[in-house]
């Protein structure tokens, strides 16, 4: 199976016909645009497979990333708060930056991090 890195706005062919294209990434998921004549179905593979379908032999699970994997101490969590506060610095018009945001709350929502910080606390003082 060919393996392809796209950022946001490029593109790549299948034949002649098809054109599939990468809008955006946010969080863990992406969003991508494909043009195929109408006689070529595009199917989700969940969709494929709860019709019936089988699924290719070529497709691999991907591995599966969860927050509570990453290992959590004082030091990450002060780079993600001055991370938020740079953001916070350059908040405008810019689009990359709502969008870098809106990606950091969504790996770290501000609820989670609130936990985090009363965890290291109880730690220190205790």
């Amino acid at each position: 199976m060919l393996c392809l890195n796209l950022t946001p706005g490029e593109y790549m062919t299948i034949g002649e016909e098809v054109v599939v294209q990468l809008d955006r990434i946010s969080g863990d998921r992406c969003k991508l645009m494909v043009q195929a004549p109408r006689e070529i179905p595009v199917l989700r593979g969940e969709v494929l497979e709860r019709r019936g379908g089988e699924r290719p032999s070529c497709v691999v699970d991907a591995p599966r990333w969860h927050r509570q994997e990453i290992p959590w101490n004082r030091s990450k969590a002060q780079t993600l708060a001055a991370m938020r506060k740079l953001l916070g610095q350059m908040d405008g018009g810019d689009g990359n930056v709502q969008t870098l945001r809106r990606q950091l709350d969504h790996m770290f929502p501000l609820a989670q991090e609130a936990g985090r910080a009363e965890e290291f606390t109880k730690v220190s003082d205790g």
